[in-house]
């Protein structure tokens, strides 16, 4: 009954709006009746639609963030619908199509988080093909094969580990924190023990009387069969959680977690003996690496990709033609590694390319939500001083955490005005984004009620919140007080102990000393793994906020962290460390999919290959073509004095977001961004073929470029020395000539601009 009167009477405004598509693009009136009929019928089953989603979120086992953004967004949805209805009945044309669309997103929003309450996060990902491969029925917990007398305390252990990890995987989407459907919750002993509405689900001893096990080995056709949606229990899952009923359904005293948790104290592995031309630590530890995964070394790139490589990863720019011919005739064998402290030893550049993946990562934005309002305050000045200066890693965090005025806008975040949720206010927003940026894990969703990806709880949350807190905050779960306090701690007890008794201020001098100890191996593990993704196209650790993940190689992860800590914490050390070893210089690789880099069995050959970002393409273009921000861009005021003098150009970093960033990639800063899809998007082409920042760039630049050179072949030479760092080849220069005649027009200089800045060459680092 649901779908038929909720869903598909709102999915009439669907089919309204192709229909409206339709006659509009016609220029005519013929569907216009029918049109109307189904928007007063979407209309009005938004309203019912509303009404009994209350009632039935009043009535049902739901909770948490999800049915608030269903409700709100159905809401919403609703008011549109409305509007729209309306304004069709008045003829109002533009304003009655413009609110039919935002009514289908509204729909669409609000269906995809209405479809994440009823079938679980992964509704969509559970019935991929990838999803439903049955996992390998050939294992067993080593002891359940043969083990029929008492288990040791270990055993204890281990089994209760498999089981929990079973039904979080399988049954916590429908009886869990968020949602207990029947009254069932599944994640803690109190809740299995207790079982639901119908009764107990668990017969100790007696697997074949337990309602669980029959119910997970019903056939799926069955109503009854748990789960009701996604993939089936596999045999050898069933068989685990049988074992586990016939011992007594033991659960030790103190439970082991089901998710790996990485170490936090540093490690300095052994570094293998030099091999062949490898003696640097990465390279050999790498080099272990191949070994192991029966892979081998590749040659080395020639120098032309090596310098337009390590100058757009360095400093953020395009090698100038005279550099790379120079670079390429020069026989010192140590060229590259001279190369490379040349860039870095470029103060003012290099902070200005490092500024993005900085302003990304601390939210630090030019203008945007609350900069107006005095709610959110920049940290532009102190950062590009900072990186300027070189500043240790250690002392950059002490000040970002125990901040002076000037870098006080990161743990101060954003303060929204009007009703917010509670997860949302400044010192949660603190938490979570130093536990983020800084530590590599994720606390946003144990800010409103117990983690389901971590064992992080909602009282660890707010114990670290109350740290950055004037007063104690009252714990909310999922927005409902509990009239609970859960006083100050750090998220790591080892590190040290907050003194609750003392002011904010202390509190916080007290966090950045504890962080920053040496010990703290895990603060220099997110760091090193955050430059590496961003040199190498992906972390060793991926995603770059999910540290307890399992890297692809610990030793080169913990070798890397505890070499910068032994070098003084100097970010710039780390940069020649990696970009000069033999690894960073390997061929670059790419893959198939996306999602490919994210796989588990990611196996590790070089360098992903990635398109420049934002920032990086839009320089190029100014470097290679013409500047495409006037100096009237920059953002002179929020700068340090006197530092718009040291820009070579309006440097795409230092100016306000616009739409033309945005379709290349740079995000919005409202929230941390750690960072960014390599992925060309629809968005992204539409702009470099039709948006007008682009061709207006291009336009004025071939005047210049016209002017310069007169004949066709000079031209061609010049504008693809500088933009590709090399000479076109002969099929190229006759391409060209085609497109500029032997008299280059505006017009045809601006096409052959368009189409070298799509090339891949162009647009991709190799």
């Amino acid at each position: 009954m649901h779908p038929l009167l909720v869903h598909f009477p709102i999915g009439l405004l669907c089919v309204a709006l192709i229909l409206e598509i339709i006659d509009w693009r016609g220029k005519s009136n013929k569907l216009r009746a029918g049109i109307q009929i189904l928007i007063w019928i979407g209309a009005g089953s938004a309203v019912f639609a509303v009404i009994f989603g209350w009632l039935l979120a009043s009535q049902g086992d739901y909770g948490g963030d999800s049915l608030e953004i269903h409700r709100w967004a159905g809401i919403t949805t609703m008011v549109l619908s409305v509007i729209a209805a309306f304004s069709f009945q008045k003829h109002y044309l533009k304003v009655y199509r413009s609110f039919l669309f935002l009514t289908v997103f509204g729909v669409t929003f609000a269906g995809h988080y209405g479809a994440m309450l009823t079938h679980g996060d992964d509704y969509i990902s559970s019935v991929l093909p990838s999803a439903q491969k049955l996992e390998a029925a050939t294992t067993e917990v080593d002891f359940i094969a043969n083990n029929t007398g008492e288990l040791n305390d270990q055993q204890i252990q281990d089994l209760n580990v498999e089981v929990r990890t079973i039904l979080a995987h399988n049954c916590y989407n429908c009886h869990g924190e968020a949602k207990s459907k029947g009254d069932l919750r599944l994640n803690t002993k109190e809740g299995i023990m207790k079982g639901g509405e119908s009764g107990s689900i668990i017969v100790k001893g007696h697997p074949d009387q337990s309602e669980i096990i029959r119910r997970v080995s019903l056939p799926k056709t069955d109503k009854e069969a748990m789960p009701t949606k996604g993939k089936r229990l596999t045999e050898r899952e069933i068989k685990v959680l049988q074992y586990w009923i016939e011992k007594g359904a033991v659960w030790p005293d103190k439970e082991k977690s089901i998710y790996r948790v990485a170490a936090l104290e540093p490690r300095m592995p052994q570094v293998p003996a030099p091999t062949g031309n490898l003696k640097k630590p990465i390279d050999l530890i790498v080099n272990t690496y191949f070994v192991k995964n029966k892979a081998s070394w590749k040659p080395v790139v020639d120098d032309r990709t090596y310098i337009r490589r390590v100058y757009l990863d360095i400093i953020g720019l395009l090698p100038p033609p005279e550099k790379v011919e120079s670079f390429v005739s020069d026989p010192r064998p140590d060229k590259r590694e001279l190369l490379a402290k040349e860039l870095l030893d470029r103060n003012d550049d290099y902070a200005q390319h490092w500024m993005s993946f900085w302003n990304d990562a601390l939210r630090n934005d030019y203008s945007g939500t609350g900069y107006i309002t005095g709610g959110r305050f920049d940290i532009t000045k102190w950062l590009y001083k900072s990186l300027q200066v070189n500043k240790p890693y250690n002392w950059f965090v002490k000040e970002l955490i125990s901040p002076s005025q000037e870098s006080s806008g990161f743990i101060k975040g954003i303060k929204w005005r009007g009703t917010i949720n509670s997860s949302q206010r400044t010192e949660m927003q603190a938490a979570q984004n130093v536990s983020q940026v800084l530590l590599g894990l994720n606390l946003k969703c144990a800010s409103c009620h117990d983690s389901f990806i971590s064992d992080w709880k909602l009282e660890d949350s707010y114990a670290f919140a109350n740290i950055f807190a004037d007063t104690l905050l009252e714990i909310n779960r999922c927005d409902k007080p509990t009239g609970k306090i859960a006083g100050t701690k750090m998220l790591f007890p080892e590190l040290g102990e907050i003194s609750i008794d003392q002011s904010t201020e202390k509190r916080l001098r007290q966090l950045a000393d504890f962080l920053v100890q040496p010990k703290d191996g895990r603060l220099y593990r997110t760091l090193v793994n955050r430059v590496w993704a961003q040199l190498m196209g992906r972390g060793i650790v991926e995603p770059v906020d999910m540290m307890d993940n399992i890297p692809w190689s610990e030793d080169l992860l913990d070798w890397l962290a505890s070499d910068f800590v032994a070098n003084g914490y100097d970010m710039k050390k780390l940069i020649y460390t990696i970009v000069t070893s033999n690894t960073y210089q390997l061929p670059s690789s790419s893959v198939k999919e996306a999602g490919d880099i994210m796989a588990n069995e990611y196996k590790f050959s070089g360098m992903v290959r990635r398109r420049l970002t934002a920032e990086q393409f839009t320089d190029a273009i100014s470097v290679a073509f013409n500047p495409v921000y006037a100096d009237s861009a920059v953002v002179t005021k929020l700068l340090p004095d006197g530092m718009q003098k040291k820009l070579p150009f309006a440097r795409a970093g230092f100016v306000k977001n616009d739409p033309f960033l945005t379709s290349l990639g740079r995000p919005n800063r409202e929230t941390v961004s750690t960072s960014r899809t390599s992925q060309a998007n629809l968005l992204q082409a539409l702009e470099l073929t039709n948006g007008n920042k682009f061709t207006e760039t291009l336009k004025t630049g071939s005047k210049q470029w016209r002017a310069k050179y007169p004949t066709s072949e000079l031209l061609v030479t010049a504008l693809y020395k500088k933009s590709l760092g090399r000479a076109p080849l002969p099929k190229e220069i006759a391409v060209a000539k085609r497109i500029l005649g032997s008299s280059p027009s505006d017009e045809g200089i601006q096409d052959l601009m368009w189409a070298i800045a799509l090339v891949p060459e162009f647009q991709l680092i190799y």
